[in-house]
Formats: structure tokens, C-alpha cells, sequence
């Protein structure tokens, strides 16, 4: 080849390798985490008061198990572990009808309500989120609650990929449920 036509070519492939490296598998080398911005800018959910989601909270069966999850908000808390999902579900249907987004602050759990609203902390290291319920799992049995990938790595173990965690549900101020977890307290 004469003029310019080789060094055009060795150009593009340059920039063509240059930008597959930036568009690679995100923290720690995860195939499944994302290339993204500043994950610490993304606020917690923020609760409020939703109509729960008639179709997403019936019974179910996974994995040979049945599921009974709760029919209205109430107070809910347990130790165990969590885990995370990312990209190979983003934009994929949740329980809810919604869409998936491994930026947003949202889970998944077996029996809390869809939608309703939990405080997640970390065990090992006191972080803690509040995230949005709006999907059903995980379905494996030593595990309590799924996290979207932002959410897993605002509490620091995107690289483990499972952390001890506690889970409390959240619970609207002024609902009959808070009121009741209040009074069960004093």
C-alpha cells in the first residue's frame, strides 16, 4: 500500500484497542460489573409510601422451594449473606414489571413486599445502604438478599462477591406496620 492508507489503518486499530480496554469488565476484573462513572454519587433509595404490587406477591415456587412472601409491610430483620447481580441481568424484567438497572439502589428478596424498602449494613465493616425491593431471589439457601452491583459496592464487596449483612425492612413513618414495631418496643 502507498500513502496514507497504512498509517489510517494502524490508526484505527489503535483507537479501536484503546477503547475496548476501556469498555472491559469493571472493578477488580469482575466480568459481571460495570465500566461506570462515579458509583459513590448514587443516593440510597429514598422510602416512600407504594401501593404494593398485587402480582408480584403472591406465592411462589423456585427452585423446587415454596415462597410465601409478606402481604403487607412489616417489621422484618435478619443476619446473612448477600450477594450481587449485575450486568448479565441489566435491562432484563424484575418481579415488579421493572426493569433492572445495576446503577440504581434496589434488591431482591424472597418474602419483603414488592416494593417496599430495606436498610442494608455490612457486617465486617459498619456501611450501610437503603435499597428498593422490587425483585424476587436469590434463590440459593444460604443467601438472604440480592443487591444491585452500585449497592454491593457502596458496602464494599463487589470483589468478595457475598458479604454477612443484616437486613431490616424500612418502614413508612405513620403506617399502621411502624406504628406497631414502635409500640412492640416500648
Amino acid at each position: 500500500m502507498k500513502g496514507p492508507a497504512p498509517a489510517l489503518l494502524l490508526a484505527a486499530f489503535m483507537l479501536t484497542a484503546l477503547a475496548a480496554c476501556t469498555l472491559g469488565p469493571g472493578r477488580g476484573g469482575h466480568e459481571d460489573g460495570p465500566g461506570a462513572g462515579n458509583l459513590d454519587r448514587i443516593a440510597d433509595a429514598r422510602p416512600r409510601s407504594e401501593p404494593l404490587n398485587p402480582g408480584a406477591n403472591g406465592p411462589y415456587t423456585a427452585l423446587g422451594r415454596k415462597y410465601v412472601p409478606y402481604q403487607s409491610l412489616k417489621p422484618y430483620r435478619q443476619r446473612g449473606i448477600a450477594s450481587w447481580y449485575g450486568r448479565k441481568f441489566h435491562g432484563k424484567s424484575t418481579s415488579s414489571g421493572e426493569r433492572y438497572d445495576m446503577y440504581a439502589m434496589t434488591a431482591a428478596h424472597t418474602i419483603l413486599p414488592i416494593p417496599s424498602y430495606a436498610r442494608v449494613t455490612n457486617l465486617s465493616n459498619g456501611r450501610s445502604v437503603v435499597v428498593r425491593v422490587n425483585d424476587r431471589g436469590p434463590f440459593h439457601p444460604e443467601r438472604i438478599i440480592d443487591l444491585s452491583y452500585t449497592a454491593a459496592y457502596k458496602l464494599g464487596f463487589v470483589n468478595a462477591g457475598s458479604a454477612q449483612v443484616e437486613v431490616e425492612a424500612i418502614l413508612p413513618r405513620g403506617s399502621a406496620a411502624a406504628r406497631e414495631s414502635t409500640a412492640a418496643v416500648r
